[in-house]
């Protein structure tokens, strides 16, 4: 999409090579504990010491990455704002035309990659929705931006030809969007603490392709042939 390269360039940081150069784990361990230790406790509270703790470094290998809190606070906007484009809104097929097709696909996409990126939505939810701390305007420019791109995958070029003509469409994508991400959310509650890689998540999709099926039976026409 070419509005989502155009985000994804306009960065406003710039990485400390000595930390570019770690390998992928650890910069994701780094991460992953200060984007927690800020979504918890907003930038006045965070406690780096925490975020090390938590990281398993030492302070001042912190600090050799980052020179102090807010650089890192603002690396972790961008950073978070770049992994929702890439790894989220990125990977979403649009020519899907069935809203609730769609959001399998999006349910399945935030599910996988939760594991990896566990704090960015709260992380990004707590400064831009609740304005726990002052950001540049590009930044906000460009979560706002970001948040115009998830409607259009959640809503355009949407077939509302195979809802029933009884039922309010506007209330049926809130319906369907609420009871989609409510199971999802268990999933995750339910799997924090385990390893996906050696889970076998075939019974949980099945069930849950099984309430998809539910919602389309409440939500759509029949088809043809069937009672």
């Amino acid at each position: 999409m070419e509005c989502t390269n155009r985000l994804l360039k306009r960065g406003e940081w710039k990485i400390n090579q000595t930390f570019n150069n770690l390998d992928i784990e650890k910069q994701e361990r780094i991460i992953n504990a200060a984007l927690l230790e800020f979504a918890e406790n907003g930038f006045e509270k965070a406690s780096t010491n925490r975020i090390v703790k938590s990281a398993g470094i030492g302070k001042g290998m912190l600090f050799y990455y980052f020179k102090n809190k807010k650089e890192l606070y603002l690396y972790l906007v961008e950073y978070s704002l770049d992994i929702i484009l890439k790894e989220f809104i990125g990977k979403i097929d649009t020519n899907e035309t069935d809203f609730i097709e769609r959001l399998r696909q999006i349910a399945k996409i935030k599910f996988e990659n939760n594991q990896r990126y566990p704090s960015v939505l709260s992380f990004l939810g707590n400064i831009f929705i609740q304005e726990e701390w002052e950001v540049s305007e590009n930044l906000k420019q460009r979560y706002e931006e970001m948040m115009n791109i998830r409607h259009s995958i959640l809503y355009d070029n949407v077939d509302t030809s195979i809802f029933r003509s009884d039922v309010d469409t506007e209330k049926a994508y809130k319906l369907i969007k609420w009871s989609i991400e409510g199971y999802q959310n268990e999933l995750i509650n339910q799997f924090k603490e385990k390893n996906l890689a050696t889970t076998n998540m075939d019974p949980y999709w099945d069930e849950f392709y099984d309430y998809l099926e539910v919602l389309k039976t409440i939500f759509y026409k029949k088809e043809e042939g069937t009672e």
